[in-house]
C-alpha cells in the first residue's frame, strides 16, 4: 500500500484537530498551533490546509451551533477520519524509526 504524504503544515494541522476534538474549528486551531508551537500561522493558512486535508479525506467537517460569542454564526467543526488516522499513525512511526536510527552518543551531544 502507498503511503499517505502529509507536508509539515498538513501534519501539524491534523495533530492538531486531532488534539481539540469536538474544538477543532480554524480559529482554535489557529491559535493553539500560535501557542503550542510559538509560531505564528495566519487564519487563510489554516483554512486552506483543512480544505486540502478534506479533500485528500484526512478530515471531515460538519457545521456547529451558533454561538453568541460569533454574533450568531455557525462554526465549522473537523474531525480526524479514519485515514487520516491511519496518516498520523504513519508519520509517527517513520518518525520514531528514524529517531531511533540516530546513535545514542550524538543524541547526549544534543543534550537529548
Amino acid at each position: 500500500m502507498k503511503r499517505a504524504f502529509l507536508g509539515e503544515l498538513e501534519e501539524v494541522v491534523l495533530l492538531t484537530v486531532a488534539a481539540l476534538q469536538e474544538q477543532a474549528y480554524c480559529a482554535s486551531i489557529t491559535q493553539t498551533i500560535d501557542q503550542q508551537m510559538a509560531r505564528t500561522i495566519s487564519f487563510p493558512t489554516v483554512h486552506t490546509t483543512l480544505q486540502r486535508l478534506e479533500e485528500k479525506g484526512f478530515v471531515s467537517s460538519q457545521m456547529g451551533g451558533a454561538t453568541a460569542e460569533r454574533g450568531g454564526r455557525q462554526k465549522r467543526l473537523f474531525t480526524v477520519t479514519t485515514a487520516g488516522q491511519r496518516a498520523l499513525i504513519e508519520c509517527r512511526q517513520v518518525r520514531s524509526q528514524l529517531w531511533d536510527q540516530i546513535p545514542t552518543p550524538v543524541l547526549e551531544l544534543w543534550g537529548a
